[in-house]
């Protein structure tokens, strides 16, 4: 079965593409984009060149088209980059700090080396706002299986690129009773059944970060799958104990009746301490849960 992990964009990345007027220039000597970067961080846009045997004659980098920096024998850059961009006059590479939204867009680079024809780049930087606070938020009501319904939502400071739902370690898929939200965040579970018990746990990401919430379920059930375990015959003067169980959340409550009569045990076990003639007949066990006010009975037949 298919299970979601939403993957969504903020800013969706491209490469331009670069103009060839006259003869047409080199390679682009930036990799495939795109960059990405937080805020408050720095990011570099490394060239694929090595350094030349002769300098380049000039380096000049634009953001949106507009010139940040152009290096020939002294460095021009624009006041909105100073004291926070260094190149690397070697390579053509360039180092960008302090990060923030409004340096997200295309980069490009020119170099003009010396006696070859010039070589230029392009590539994208997005920059995302740290992961923080992940949580899962949900009703505090009282749920029961079959009958109530409830959702959970998963929330976290920032920029939220993917979100994937798990449940006891393993990947929350859809059902007959589940649904995710069309942006993920939010899976809804009406009704709740009993198998719907469990940790939950929402994994939120960006390309700089992740965050896990997760949130404990307690689906009320039951009390169902009762049975009584002992023997079904047992010889005069030996100790007989039978063993009540089910299915229940909360656990519940147990009472026995001995051929239609209540003993007064009210517990899982009821013992016999010497097995006599009197004591052959029907021993039902009641289980009762009292959140969701249901209740199952079983007979267990004991001979002697």
């Amino acid at each position: 079965m298919y299970c979601y992990i939403l993957c969504v964009h903020d800013y969706i990345s491209f490469l331009l593409p670069l103009s060839c007027p006259g003869l047409c220039v080199g390679q682009n000597v930036l990799p495939p984009g795109p960059l990405t970067g937080a805020i408050g961080g720095r990011v570099k846009f490394t060239t694929t060149l090595s350094p030349p045997a002769k300098p380049f004659i000039s380096v000049s980098w634009t953001f949106n088209r507009v010139n940040i920096i152009t290096s020939t024998t002294v460095n021009i850059t624009n006041a909105d980059h100073k004291d926070r961009i260094s190149l690397d006059r070697t390579t053509g590479s360039l180092e960008l700090w302090n990060l923030g939204l409004r340096d997200q867009g295309e980069y490009r680079v020119s170099i003009i080396p010396d006696g070859a024809l010039e070589l230029q780049g392009a590539i994208t930087l997005d920059v995302y706002v740290l992961l923080s606070a992940a949580t899962i938020n949900s009703s505090p009501a009282t749920l029961i299986a079959g009958i109530s319904s409830t959702n959970l939502t998963c929330e976290a400071a920032g920029n939220i690129s993917c979100i994937q739902w798990i449940k006891d370690g393993l990947p929350l898929c859809p059902s007959n009773n589940i649904i995710f939200s069309a942006d993920n965040r939010t899976v809804y579970l009406s009704p709740v059944q009993d198998i719907d018990n469990g940790e939950y746990e929402c994994l939120v990401s960006n390309p700089v970060s992740n965050r896990t919430a997760s949130h404990n379920l307690t689906v009320n059930f039951g009390p169902q799958n009762i049975s009584v375990y002992g023997p079904i015959a047992a010889p005069t003067g030996y100790r007989v104990t039978l063993s009540c169980s089910a299915d229940s959340i909360p656990p519940a409550t147990f009472t026995w009746m001995f051929n239609r009569t209540e003993t007064g045990v009210n517990n899982t076990l009821y013992v016999i301490e010497r097995m006599e003639a009197l004591h052959i007949g029907n021993y039902t066990c009641t289980a009762t849960n009292n959140i969701t006010g249901l209740k199952d009975s079983v007979v267990h037949k004991l001979r002697g």
